[in-house]
């Protein structure tokens, strides 16, 4: 067996109505991860789904020790469903991803070995290839990592992609607040704020066959920007930490 490259680690996937991956998603985190970690658990938050995503988390539990699911009698927000598992988090390392499968997990593998190789405190991914998600999905996502550089001066090439991996006692000091998607770009922003050391890698990315996501959607944009507003005094006001 390959030496471990990480002790422990916790895996968060929030999902809403996912009935079409969220099994494929716990099995192939399990194929990867017990190759290479140690120890590990993976946090399926329920958002409130409608469909039979709950019904299936239902049967994996039966057989998966390793595996807990959190579960929203109602839809919270991709915000409040990583809050919740980001709460219970007790390895060393947490790791969060949509549960459609955007990308093949070995990525994590890798993402792992650079964590470590460079003592990161935190792993953003951007994806190679952004132009398969459509013309609307490409324009919205280029206008708000300029927006998040303009306003906050955080130069990060893809803050919305769902591939963060971050020590857990930096998650658990960072004070997380947003319940919707603008929780991406606040984890990269509290990070950095307090002094965390920040890298970026790139993703071969896979669009979802199954189901739809509303990151697009005019609700999630105001959303995003009724919390940047909220929270950009509180965001602009951190400062490293002194040495």
């Amino acid at each position: 067996m390959p030496r471990p490259i990480v002790s422990s680690l916790s895996v968060v996937i929030p999902a809403f109505n996912e009935e079409g991956y969220v099994e494929r998603s716990v099995k192939a985190l399990e194929e990867t991860l017990i190759e290479v970690v140690r120890e590990f658990e993976v946090i399926i938050v329920d958002d409130g789904s409608t469909d039979r995503t709950a019904e299936l988390l239902e049967g994996l539990l039966a057989t998966r020790p390793y595996l807990r699911v959190i579960r929203h009698e109602q839809n919270r927000g991709l915000g409040a469903a990583l809050r919740s598992g980001f709460a219970v988090c007790a390895k060393d390392v947490t790791f969060y991803s949509d549960a459609d499968l955007p990308f093949d997990f070995q990525e994590l593998v890798r993402a792992l070995r650079v964590l470590e190789l460079k003592d990161a405190d935190l792993i953003t991914g951007f994806r190679h290839d952004r132009t398969n998600e459509g013309l609307r999905r490409t324009v919205y996502t280029f206008a708000y990592n300029w927006l998040i550089r303009v306003v906050f001066g955080v130069f990060v090439r893809d803050v919305n992609f769902s591939f963060k991996l971050i020590r857990t006692k930096m998650l658990h000091e960072i004070d997380l607040r947003s319940s919707g998607s603008f929780i991406d770009a606040e984890i990269v922003i509290k990070t950095e704020r307090r002094g965390g050391f920040v890298l970026q890698m790139g993703i071969d990315y896979y669009k979802r066959k199954y189901g739809s996501s509303n990151l697009s959607s005019l609700r999630t944009i105001v959303g995003i920007v009724r919390e940047m507003v909220r929270e950009y005094p509180a965001l602009r006001r951190l400062r490293p930490p002194a040495s």
